[in-house]
């Protein structure tokens, strides 16, 4: 499984960006994508993630009403739409894949990770 993160960059405080997360094409009973972020000298932290229904989402909450996850099958993507960014946001965002039902909290427990984005919210 491959994944592609995009979209990252440079923006006010205030700004918006979408993120996209594109795969490989992939065949499992019970999945999950998610977004965690990497902030400077901190770990990694979940954001935000869906099922492979797409029937549930997962924020962490503080960002939820501000970030929006979709997925759009036909083209085997994932969205993380961003809105009322801060400086707080600023991290390297990555998208990843859970297979089975574990925690889909815990980074550890997803088995497949894109390279990172860069997302910089100036003050």
């Amino acid at each position: 499984v491959q994944l592609q993160a995009s979209g990252g960059g440079l923006v006010e405080t205030g700004g918006s960006l979408r993120l996209s997360c594109r795969t490989s094409i992939f065949d499992f009973d019970d999945y999950v994508i998610g977004w965690f972020r990497r902030a400077p000298g901190k770990g990694r932290e979940f954001v935000v993630g869906i099922s492979w229904t797409g029937r549930s989402t997962y924020y962490l909450d503080s960002v939820k009403g501000r970030f929006t996850i979709s997925r759009d099958n036909a083209k085997n993507t994932v969205y993380l739409q961003m809105y009322t960014l801060t400086p707080e946001d600023t991290a390297v965002y990555y998208c990843a894949v859970r297979v089975g039902t574990s925690s889909y909290y815990t980074p550890i427990n997803y088995d497949y990770w894109g390279k990172g984005t860069q997302v910089t919210v100036s003050s």
